[in-house]
């Protein structure tokens, strides 16, 4: 029986469960469980806590058991053995990365927690193409987020050469990526690049040709396991 283990930035019960403190996550981790159910209804699903998942990998990997990791978080150990574990660490190096675009390709970036961004950029990544979701926006309410955001489509010429530009100079493996910035009227501002459906993908629950974290399963589990990882191909635009 395959297995699937979900690591979230939240403490987790002995029963596998969300303590009430960490709602985002909760619906996150909701999210991604009907998904996998759907998809894959005999996959055995386990959620952990980031805090724990560099003993439980070692502990999988001495028993030989090679589950696939669907990370809800960007705080994972570096030890962790899945494929996506070069580009987690680069996205966690967020000046590194404002750095990178603002000198490569000279765009404006937030600057400590100056502009930091409340708008993001949906970015699905599969084997074989790369494609766009609707702008999501920050609601009043805090972790309430809605979408689409319209904006003139130069922006989104933009937003999309952003995004390419990014996940081809990571060498970014399939998956969801939400790509955060702000406008200054049409003039983007990149904010960081997060390397899974981080809580602003919530306001694409109810969509079902956008529910994001339905696409991130999809993603994820097409990816070749650890020890099959090969080089990434070019993807269409």
């Amino acid at each position: 029986m395959e297995k699937v283990i979900i690591i979230v930035n939240a403490e987790v019960t002995t029963a596998g469960t969300i303590t009430l403190a960490s709602p985002a996550t909760n619906t996150m981790v909701t999210a991604l469980k009907r998904a996998i159910s759907a998809n894959s209804p005999t996959t055995l699903v386990e959620v952990m806590a980031a805090a724990s998942a560099w003993s439980k990998a070692f502990t999988l990997r001495e028993s030989h058991e090679h589950p696939i990791y669907c990370p809800l978080t960007i705080d994972l150990p570096y030890q962790l053995p899945f494929p996506g574990q070069k580009i987690y660490q680069a996205c966690k190096n967020i000046q590194g990365q404002r750095h990178w675009v603002e000198e490569t390709l000279g765009y404006k970036t937030s600057m400590a927690d100056t502009w930091l961004g409340d708008l993001w950029l949906p970015i699905i990544l599969t084997p074989s193409k790369t494609l766009y979701g609707e702008v999501i926006g920050e609601g009043i309410v805090p972790n309430s987020y809605y979408q689409p955001i319209n904006l003139p489509q130069k922006v989104y010429k933009s937003l999309h050469f952003l995004g390419d530009q990014l996940l081809k100079s990571l060498e970014a493996v399939p998956s969801v990526y939400l790509l955060q910035f702000r406008l200054l009227e049409t003039e983007i501002v990149f904010d960081r690049l997060w390397p899974f459906p981080a809580a602003p993908a919530i306001a694409s629950l109810g969509h079902p040709q956008g529910d994001l974290f339905a696409h991130y399963w999809n993603c994820i589990s097409q990816q070749p396991r650890l020890n099959q990882v090969r080089s990434r191909k070019s993807v269409e635009a």
